[in-house]
């Protein structure tokens, strides 16, 4: 089997050859402490968005090699070419929202263009760009079929929050929820117009990333979890399996009080699976392993970073034997290779992924 076969078997909660490996999301600097195992010249480590264009390309061409030499069986695609330099440190995307540039990873949001329904009165929504998706287009042309193409989304939340302000947000479900409403739907339009894109030029999975949860719970109530989020989420999960497509939620943390609500919107898979969290990958695949396929649960905040190749090693081993059973699997991390983490040790994942995933000759370490 190929990658691709591969993961579209496992998100049919289906035994393929052996259990997929994926990369959810890489920041630079893993790209390149990684790539200079396997490459030469590659730049410092620095933000993509401050890398001029010839660097811009051998990240590029590195990102890609990582995927070859270590035979990820998925890529992860997103937006390139959305975001307007506004200075050395801030940015605004094509939603108005302006970002404050880290050295830490994403950059986080600080500007929201619709506080108030006086605000969304005289906002102009912007529509999908398909010049935006040259990385899915980059991605096609390279693997040819060979890996499953991921497309990362932003979910309803998270677009909505970006918009409103996260406290702003949280307030107006209480105080005017009509208003949370019409944001959601305008958000919801722009998501189901660039899934028409993403199906044309070829996609595989998406992936709704929208982060919902802390360490400890949701962020929300399950009753606001439905109201507000689920319900256009799931308008977004069916378009996209009626095109064929496979669909993948992503959030962080603690989804235990969500579990049944995802499990019950036709979503494929579950990613990443936080360890911290309470997401143990034996009580989860115990729980709802046969309704859907399991992605992660390689811990990215204390393992990766600080552990040993060998740690790793066992830790995907473990996984492996907690989760593999009857396929419906997939080995990623617990959230995305940060800047944080330990090349060697995303490395040592890569590599026991293959050596105890077959299915014929499960093992441990």
């Amino acid at each position: 089997m190929n990658g691709k076969e591969r993961i579209l078997k496992a998100l049919a909660v289906g035994q393929a050859d052996r259990v997929p490996l994926y990369i959810h999301g890489i920041n630079e600097a893993p790209i390149i402490g990684i790539g200079r195992h396997i490459t030469e010249g590659l730049p410092e480590v620095k933000d993509f968005r401050k890398m001029n264009d010839a660097e811009k390309f051998k990240m590029l061409d590195t990102l890609f090699l990582i995927h070859e030499t270590f035979e990820v069986d998925g890529f992860s695609a997103f937006e390139i070419g959305h975001e307007t330099a506004l200075d050395d440190q801030y940015i605004k995307d094509e939603f108005g929202v302006v970002y404050a540039l880290s050295d830490f990873g994403l950059p986080v949001a600080k500007g929201h263009p619709v506080k108030e329904a006086s605000d969304l009165a005289r906002y102009a929504p912007p529509a999908p760009d398909r010049g935006h998706l040259l990385l899915l287009d980059l991605a096609r042309d390279r693997f040819k079929g060979e890996k499953a193409l991921f497309w990362l989304m932003r979910g309803t939340f998270v677009r909505c929050w970006r918009l409103m302000g996260m406290e702003n947000m949280m307030l107006k479900m209480f105080d005017d929820p009509q208003f949370v409403h019409q944001v959601a739907r305008m958000t919801l339009d722009y998501s189901l117009a660039q899934l028409d894109l993403l199906a044309d030029a070829g996609l595989d999975v998406l992936v709704i990333e929208d982060d919902i949860a802390d360490k400890n719970f949701p962020l929300i109530s399950p009753a606001q979890f439905l109201e507000f989020v689920n319900f256009y989420n799931r308008r977004i999960v069916e378009a996209a399996h009626q095109k064929g497509l496979k669909v993948v939620r992503h959030s962080d943390g603690n989804l235990w009080p969500l579990l049944d609500i995802l499990l019950d919107s036709g979503y494929d898979g579950l990613n990443p699976l936080e360890p911290q969290a309470g997401m143990a990958l034996a009580k989860v695949k115990a729980y709802c392993g046969d309704r859907l396929c399991l992605l992660g649960n390689i811990d990215c905040i204390d393992l990766l970073p600080n552990g040993t190749p060998q740690e790793v090693d066992a830790a995907v081993s473990q996984a492996i034997l907690d989760g593999g059973k009857g396929g419906g699997l997939i080995i990623c991390s617990s959230n995305s290779l940060h800047p944080g983490v330990d090349p060697d040790n995303c490395i040592a994942m890569f590599e026991a992924t293959r050596k105890y995933g077959c299915y014929d000759t499960l093992s441990q370490p």
